[in-house]
């Protein structure tokens, strides 16, 4: 950043620094501390303003990597323009979710905010029901080249990253529900949590948090149903970036056993995947002699940084110990191994076992006894110690924090009023989700190795474990002001808040060319 920001920054900074640390008066001042300036309205005449200056910062990040362009190359639509384009509709939408919108009918809010037009530098911008019926138009041959023109962007922003982060590619697979409670949208149907709705299936990358897929399905379909195809997609697109290594991870749902020598006979593909505990399987289990268990000792899930503190009371317990529930508690956890070959496979692999030991109290039947449960873990990695096996296959489940974001900014929402409209709108929507994340990684660090690329590092990963509610009030809900001077565009922010060295860092980034 330059010098006068750079100052500007921390004159803002060490005002509100002073203004926090004022102490109250002992005894009070006799006044409240709300309310002490009698306040006037009025409406400025030239001047304009928004309240989403940050969406500066992830317009120029689409225009630097042609985001707009590669969607009108790859997806048609329509036939004329008159005046928009497929890009300008998918953006829209994109950036109504990326702004805190959370229906079609929050693009009337984008329209009607002229600083915010001056910031896209657009006279106006697709009104709610023109956007529902650009999403009707899609099928399948459309929905699968915007996929490609979002690809194509992501590669571009990927090459620009250290060669440590192409050591491997971790895709997770799950499905979610989609409810709705109308009678009259094509595909929805009766899921098996008794819900009407969709079921959408959701392919993330696990270092970044990145979609790479999102397809659709009807509400009564398996959570596994088409997710192979999907799986080879992403395999072809991380490896045609220069991932060395790819990991697929996926539940009990997931385990795909009639593509599992496919995959494994392409050399750079690993999985690790839930496997249910079937008869056999469990019967197996209880056949290993006793000297093929060892103790399950997991990491901590961090470290103290400063001193440890009194874990609170567990008011839960406290309440099931009293209406007396049954009880379960973990006594220990033990894991063993053994190989397995499944019916649809040609060749064995290794099945890795977590015995849980219980302890059940029924204080109603006035018994204590010992229970266990085992879960099993399908994988050909033959080479990693099963402890980090069975580590990475509980970090899957960050894969449900994903989906609970895209849930909070409504990506997985079905405001039309068929199925592949439905999905047009999700994968547009979830692209407010995917430039967060090409923000984050957008951060340059520091090249030599030292304190300073470790805090960059830090930084990076902050920004994309960051919660999009959190990233919007402090990367988009910035007020600004949108000057036109001369040849420029000028916005002119009107706020700090501590991400602020952060945010201009990213500004400073994104205005370079890419290195590719």
């Amino acid at each position: 950043m330059n010098r006068i920001i750079g100052n500007r920054m921390r004159s803002r900074k060490r005002r509100l620094g002073r203004r926090l640390a004022r102490r109250q008066v002992v005894g009070g001042s006799g006044r409240r501390v709300l309310g002490r300036v009698n306040s006037h309205l009025e409406l400025a005449d030239k001047t304009v303003a928004t309240s989403l200056g940050g969406a500066a910062l992830a317009w120029k990040l689409v225009r630097k990597l042609k985001l707009a362009e590669e969607i009108d190359a790859r997806v048609s639509v329509f036939r004329r323009h008159l005046p928009y384009h497929e890009s300008d509709h998918v953006l829209n939408l994109a950036f109504n979710a990326l702004c805190g919108g959370t229906c079609l009918d929050d693009l009337e809010l984008r329209r009607q905010d002229e600083a915010y037009l001056n910031l896209l530098g657009a006279e106006r911008v697709p009104d709610p029901t023109t956007a529902g019926d650009f999403c009707r138009r899609f099928q399948r041959p459309q929905l699968e080249a915007l996929q490609a023109a979002i690809d194509a962007a992501r590669v571009k922003l990927w090459q620009e990253q250290s060669p440590d982060f192409f050591a491997e590619a971790c895709i997770e697979a799950d499905g979610t529900l989609v409810r709705t409670g109308s009678e009259c949208k094509q595909g929805v149907d009766y899921s098996y949590k008794g819900d009407w709705g969709y079921h959408p299936l959701v392919m993330t990358l696990a270092g970044t948090g990145e979609v790479l897929r999102l397809i659709n399905r009807s509400g009564n379909r398996p959570s596994h149903e088409g997710a192979a195809q999907q799986f080879d997609q992403c395999i072809e697109l991380c490896r045609s970036a220069g991932f060395r290594r790819i990991l697929l991870r996926g539940d009990t749902d997931f385990s795909q056993t009639a593509h599992l020598d496919r995959w494994h006979e392409q050399g750079d593909v690993q999985f690790v995947f839930g496997y249910d505990c079937s008869h056999k399987l469990h019967y197996l289990a209880d056949e290993l002699p006793e000297n093929a268990w060892k103790t399950l000792l997991r990491q901590p899930r961090y470290t103290v940084k400063t001193a440890t503190r009194r874990k609170p009371p567990r008011r839960k317990q406290a309440i099931i110990e009293q209406r007396q529930f049954r009880d379960l508690r973990l006594q220990g956890e033990a894991l063993a191994e053994f190989a397995y070959q499944p019916d649809a496979c040609s060749r064995a692999y290794r099945m890795i076992v977590v015995r849980k030991d219980l302890e059940v109290h029924e204080p109603k039947q006035a018994r204590i006894f010992d229970d266990y449960r085992y879960f099993f873990y399908l994988t050909n990695d033959w080479n990693s110690t099963a402890e980090k096996l069975v580590a990475s296959a509980n970090d899957r489940c960050q894969q449900e924090n994903y989906i609970a974001q895209l849930q909070s900014l409504r990506a997985l929402h079905a405001p039309v009023d068929t199925l592949l409209s439905n999905e047009a709108y999700m994968l547009s929507t979830s692209l407010a989700w995917n430039l967060k994340a090409w923000l984050a990684l957008s951060l340059p660090e520091c090249k030599a190795d030292g304190p300073q690329r470790n805090e960059q590092r830090s930084e990076k990963q902050r920004l994309l474990r960051m919660e999009f509610r959190t990233f919007l009030n402090y990367f988009i809900r910035l007020p600004a002001q949108v000057l036109k001077t001369g040849r420029r565009l000028v916005v002119r922010l009107l706020s700090w808040n501590q991400w602020q060295p952060t945010f201009w860092r990213l500004a400073q980034a994104v205005e370079a060319p890419l290195r590719c």
